[in-house]
């Protein structure tokens, strides 16, 4: 009686859509600034590399949270997609964020022609993030080991069919370990200080006493 004269009257309607069940799960931000969470990928500020960010997922948004504050908020993509913010990054991977492929196929013809012929070969693995990824490898052994060994290595996997980027990385270590004569393009000098934190040694010194 109470129900039908006082509480029925101040129910309201019920919602059009059903309540939005979100899901929550830890994941690693890798080397190229990007999560993967149902199957798609989401960028993140650089200094979150190789951390863990909590993830709250529903059916529109992807929210991430870093010790329990909010860092970034994503539109929810599908199955397959990218979503890169270029806030993001620096003005040199820019490149990265937008996934222009076309970009990443003209840096490796310029590598030479067997590096753009394996690149076009990466370009059309299914999965776009395994593309991206592969081609960022494949450009970063030209920067580590320079373009004419990679460029050999390339050469040789294709006649062999194999589209394998940690394969390139095998042939190029092992063909150089035979060549003692071969020195990495730019390499660092060896007065710089390899470190994150690295300081002069004027830093460390200490006075001496009159």
């Amino acid at each position: 009686m109470v129900f039908n004269t006082q509480e029925k009257p101040a129910l309201k309607a019920l919602p059009e859509q059903p309540y939005d069940l979100p899901t929550y799960d830890d994941v690693k931000v890798h080397r190229d600034q990007h999560f993967c969470i149902g199957g798609a990928l989401y960028s993140m500020p650089v200094h979150l590399v190789g951390q863990k960010v909590h993830v709250r997922v529903d059916s529109h948004m992807v929210r991430v949270y870093d010790r329990g504050a909010l860092v970034r908020t994503h539109p929810r993509q599908p199955k397959g997609g990218r979503r890169s913010d270029p806030a993001d990054f620096s003005e040199d991977k820019m490149i990265y964020a937008t996934r222009d492929v076309a970009a990443l196929l003209r840096m490796a013809a310029e590598a030479g022609p067997a590096v753009s012929m394996y690149a076009q070969r990466l370009s059309e693995m299914p999965a776009p993030w395994r593309q991206m990824r592969a081609m960022y490898s494949l450009l970063g052994l030209v920067r580590r080991y320079g373009a004419e060994p990679v460029d050999r290595a390339c050469a040789a996997a294709l006649q062999l069919d194999v589209v394998d980027v940690a394969r390139i990385a095998r042939m190029v270590k092992l063909a150089l370990e035979n060549d003692p004569q071969h020195v990495p393009p730019n390499p660092m000098p060896a007065n710089v200080i390899r470190g994150r934190f690295a300081r002069p040694a004027s830093h460390f010194s200490v006075p001496r006493p009159h």
